[in-house]
């Protein structure tokens, strides 16, 4: 600083210049205590931001010498000079990362250059700000979940989770499944975009598919959003949700009854959708019937065949039910029906009701007509069963076969001939019953023919003529009938005493007779009625 000064006697003036020499008193200070910056993660290393200036009022070497600051990775100090002043100024030397530190405090020290020094500090946060540099991640890149086939629809099976170290909109993730999917994916599963809950949409069928993959994507809200993916892969676990299914490959429903047993007369597979224990079936015929399953070479599949002797005339048509039932917990099961028709075979001879057979013919039959019938029974089936009859023919009673005529077609027999109970009381023949079959059978049965008596004779009278005064006469008839028929009842008319003569009767009805005058001696006239119709009287 100048100072003036006046000196008198003489006058003078005088200029004094004053060096006031400083003192280091005053430390260096910042306008603020604190100073904030927000800086982006993603700015690039060199960027320089301006710092507050301290102020120091001291002068000279004891001004404000340089700035410092707290060690750190990412910053650094660097000061301009600009005029008589220092500008600090804050450089970025390394990225920012606000995933791992989203805030620096630092101190930036002003340094006077006293001796000894003094310094102000100024307090410096950085705020670092988070750029969409991190894509979602998830836990794991392939996740493996297991379901069961009759999962209900809008069940959720599984929570994605995936993180982002963004934050912000570029730390909030949507869910969405990948592009490429098989298109049945999009039918059965659905992802919910906010929570990342995969839900079943549709109904879930092991049989169709055990397995599916889905590719999920995770996406933040940045600009542009980062994504990151992983894969689902969602094996479906088999129920018991399907029963047996039997299959008929062959079938030979009509089977002859003199198969042997071991005949094949069908071939069945058992299939089951289910898988494992589900899919082992048990197959067995349920009712009794003469027939049995055989296991094949090959899996699942079964011959049926015969286990006895098989008898159409005692059962024509059988049903062989099936059941095939799996081993599933709890077990399911199909029936399957098979109707099988026995075929005949001519293993049955015509059958007469009995034998032998004994027919009644009353004598005087008119010539020509059918005296009786004859008929036999075949338990067999249609040809099997139609029977001819035809009288046996030999050479003891050609006679009587002679008058004997049988229609083949129903047994009715036919005399040719009246037949006379005075002359032929029984005759006997054999009919024959043959079927027509290949080869025939056949079968016969005697007949035994009895004439019966038909009133058809008058008495005979016989009688001797006596020329003995005591002994008058003897009257004697018969009758050729029999029975009833050839009793004789005689009776005396215009005779004063009828204890001496008797007259001959039959019985019959209608009762016949006939009359004869005796002559005895000349004395009596005997006239004796035999009551007798249409008959030839004898007189001896």
């Amino acid at each position: 600083m100048e100072l003036k000064i006046l000196v008198e006697n003489p006058l003078e003036i005088h200029y004094v210049v004053v060096e006031i020499t400083d003192v280091n008193d005053h430390s260096p200070s910042f306008p603020e205590s604190e100073q904030t910056f927000e800086i982006s993660e993603h700015t690039s290393p060199g960027k320089r931001f301006q710092l507050h200036s301290a102020r120091d009022p001291d002068a000279g070497i004891n001004s404000i010498r340089t700035y410092t600051l707290t060690s750190n990775e990412h910053f650094e100090i660097n000061i301009r000079q600009r005029d008589s002043s220092k500008i600090p100024f804050l450089v970025l030397k390394k990225s920012l990362d606000r995933e791992q530190i989203n805030k620096h405090t630092l101190l930036v020290t002003a340094v006077d250059g006293g001796k000894p020094p003094r310094s102000g500090t100024l307090n410096v946060s950085i705020i670092v700000l988070d750029s969409n540099d991190n894509k979602p991640i998830f836990s794991q890149e392939v996740y493996q979940i297991a379901i069961q086939e009759n999962v209900p629809v809008g069940t959720s099976i599984f929570r994605m989770n995936a993180t982002d170290s963004d934050e912000g909109s570029n730390g909030e993730i949507e869910y969405s499944l990948g592009k490429t999917l098989m298109r049945d994916v999009y039918d059965i599963f659905e992802l919910d975009k906010i929570s990342g809950d995969i839900r079943v949409k549709n109904s879930v069928n092991y049989e169709e598919t055990d397995l599916y993959e889905l590719d999920v994507e995770a996406s933040d809200k940045g600009t542009p959003p980062e994504t990151g993916e992983c894969r689902v892969i969602i094996k479906i676990i088999d129920v018991n949700d399907n029963a047996p299914e039997i299959e008929v490959t062959s079938l030979s429903n009509i089977v002859s009854e003199d198969s042997k047993p071991g005949t094949v007369i069908s071939l069945i597979s058992v299939t089951d959708k289910d898988s494992g224990v589900n899919g082992k079936i048990i197959l067995h015929i349920t009712n009794d019937v003469p027939f049995e399953l055989k296991p094949s070479y090959k899996e699942n599949t079964y011959s049926i065949v015969t286990k006895g002797l098989l008898d159409r005339e005692k059962v024509s048509f059988y049903e062989i039910t099936i059941k095939a039932t799996d081993c599933g917990e709890p077990s399911l099961s199909t029936f399957k029906t098979l109707n099988i028709q026995i075929s005949d075979v001519n293993d049955n001879s015509p059958r007469f009701q009995q034998s032998p057979l004994e027919f009644y013919l009353i004598e005087n039959n008119v010539a020509g007509q059918s005296i009786l019938s004859v008929s036999a029974t075949d338990d067999d089936l249609d040809n099997n069963a139609v029977i001819s009859y035809h009288i046996a023919r030999d050479g003891s009673q050609n006679d009587i076969m002679s008058f004997l005529n049988i229609n083949s077609d129903n047994g009715h027999i036919t005399a040719l001939k009246s037949f006379d109970f005075e002359t032929l009381k029984k005759f006997q023949f054999q009919v024959v019953a043959t079927d027509s079959g290949t080869p025939s059978l056949s079968n016969n049965v005697t007949v035994n023919v009895f004439i019966l008596d038909q009133n058809d004779n008058a008495p005979v009278i016989l009688y001797p003529l006596s020329s003995n005064g005591h002994l008058v006469t003897k009257v004697r008839a018969y009758d050729a009938d029999i029975g009833y028929n050839g009793w004789l009842l005689f009776s005396l008319q215009e005779v004063t005493d009828h204890s001496l003569f008797v007259v001959a009767t039959d019985s019959g009805t209608p009762s016949l007779s006939n009359n004869v005058t005796v002559n005895v001696i000349a004395f009596y006239v005997l006239q004796i009625l035999c009551q007798k119709t249409k008959s030839k009287v004898n007189l001896e």
